[in-house]
């Protein structure tokens, strides 16, 4: 036997004892409890998950859940992957208060935002979820309202520009934009458009979130060491310091501003922010008056204003593209929403005034129109955590380090929970359809401890949107539903640009 046989002989040998340790691992039992993809051997599914595109990698979780039906597993590196698909596996993980870690993947949204609320864990996230939920109070929303408001005639003159100038609309541009500015505004105080930095914000953080979105994308740049040699990590950081210099320099001008207000810190009282009429509001406020009392530093608040920055503009930005897509096509529910709008307007004392936040929640049928679209097209379709202790799953064990991935998109296409999921149907959000499902069958902004914190906040900027621009204009679709191709992304993004066609109502212009 020749020197080269042996050695492959060797290296055989070792391969099979390292799938036979493999195969002993709690993750691979576990894993046969539920249905999935074969593993390959040494590789189990890595192989599924390279050399995807954005596209392939959107897609690829979709046509497993309609092959299994069911949560599947994945093996990757020796580690469990659980998929859950439907609202009776999900129920137990989103409505622990134990199972709160966010998986490796929140890991990447550090350099940008710190270890804020989004992606802290334990008493941190605890701590900082406790100081921020003042900040999305019912009674503070109507300051954000007024807010909301003004930018959507800033939107409404925006659209306009394009109708005189018979131009479709992207509505990915006219969103991005628009939620940016609300975000900055609300978060900090200020007004994106009349800062000279404003245009390289924006252009900052989309090459922020295209580094990001590499290293979820790409397993082998999940690893620090080759996501820096391969030049991302400095194209990151240096992306990263204008982002960061701005943040700084307007909590720096916001600081002043508290302290000049509030001259006695020991009689300091939140509702002497909240109650201001001459200084507007803002969630950075908030997090002053923590960092008076010594419960955040600096640093900690510098995270926390670029997590809402992040997730506030971008995520609102997706339901305004796909809300506006479905109402194009769909004339019949668009002309409902405008005909319930109009016939509360008719009915008030003073037509012109601004509508409250209880003028809002009167609006049914505009809430289950925003409902239903969030379910079609949640704007963040997945989330994902990792266990962190030994749990189970409905009646199946699942070992500590398992990753489990929600995937929302999924979720909110049970066809036991959602008959015909694919059709548009605000009803199914009729108070009578609702109790008859499974309370974790939609969850657009999470569910459990760690939903979204500003859920509400998001509804009322989507409601004053569609009330705004659905009083002036029309719209007609161009881009169908069914030519929308998906990317996988941080939130639900598609491939091409989405296009629809504005046309002002007769008798109505743009100041109306």
């Amino acid at each position: 036997m020749d020197y080269l046989t042996i050695v492959l002989l060797i290296l055989l040998f070792l391969i099979i004892l390292y799938e036979i340790q493999l195969r002993l691992l709690p993750s691979y039992r576990a894993a046969k409890q539920f249905p999935g993809p074969r593993p390959l051997p040494l590789l189990g599914n890595a192989f599924s998950l390279l050399f995807n595109d954005q596209v392939s990698s959107f897609y690829l979780p979709r046509r497993w859940a309609q092959e299994f039906h069911a949560s599947y597993a994945l093996l990757v590196r020796g580690g469990l992957i659980l998929n859950a698909i439907r609202a009776r596996e999900t129920e137990a993980l989103l409505s622990s208060s134990r199972l709160i870690d966010k998986s490796v993947l929140y890991t990447f949204l550090r350099p940008f935002m710190g270890v804020g609320l989004l992606n802290s864990t334990g008493q941190k996230w605890f701590h900082r979820r406790k100081i921020l939920t003042s900040a999305f109070h019912f009674n503070i929303l109507p300051k954000f309202l007024v807010t909301f408001q003004e930018e959507c005639e800033k939107l409404v003159e925006q659209i306009d520009k394009d109708v005189q100038k018979r131009k479709e609309t992207t509505l990915q541009l006219v969103a991005a934009r628009f939620t940016l500015n609300t975000i900055c505004e609300t978060a900090m105080g200020v007004k994106l458009d009349s800062m000279t930095a404003a245009d390289d914000y924006r252009a900052n953080i989309q090459d922020v979130v295209k580094l990001l979105l590499l290293r979820v994308m790409n397993p082998w740049l999940m690893e620090d060491f080759t996501y820096a040699i391969f030049g991302f990590k400095a194209r990151l950081v240096k992306a990263l310091e204008p982002i960061h210099g701005f943040t700084r320099a307007i909590i720096k001008q916001r600081r002043q501003l508290f302290h000049a207000n509030v001259k006695n810190l020991d009689d300091f009282s939140e509702e002497n922010i909240y109650l201001n009429t001459i200084q507007r509001y803002a969630l950075l406020d908030t997090l002053l008056a923590s960092e008076a009392r010594d419960q955040i530093d600096e640093e900690g608040i510098r995270e926390e204003v670029d997590t809402f920055m992040f997730r506030g503009h971008d995520t609102t930005a997706s339901a305004f593209t796909f809300i506006f897509l479905l109402l194009a096509n769909h004339q019949d529910v668009q002309q409902q929403v405008f005909n319930e709008i109009e016939s509360f307007m008719a009915n008030r004392t003073n037509r012109d005034a601004p509508l409250s936040m209880a003028d809002y929640n009167e609006l049914k049928l505009l809430d289950r129109v925003i409902r239903e679209c969030l379910r079609l097209y949640p704007p963040v379709p997945f989330i994902s955590r990792l266990v962190t202790e030994n749990t189970w799953f409905e009646y199946r064990f699942i070992p500590k380090d398992t990753m489990i991935n929600v995937h929302i998109f999924d979720v909110h296409r049970d066809p036991v929970q959602f008959p015909e999921p694919e059709r548009f149907d605000p009803d199914r959000f009729l108070p009578e359809n609702v109790e008859k499902r499974n309370p974790y069958a939609y969850v657009p902004f999470s569910a459990g401890p760690r939903n979204c914190i500003g859920q509400r906040f998001a509804m009322l900027e989507l409601k004053s949107i569609l009330v705004s621009v659905l009083r002036r204009f029309r719209v007609f679709p161009v881009t169908k539903p069914d030519e929308v191709v998906f990317v996988a992304d941080m939130v639900l993004r598609s491939k091409d640009p989405i296009i629809v066609e504005f046309e002002r109502r007769l008798g109505c212009s743009a100041r109306d």
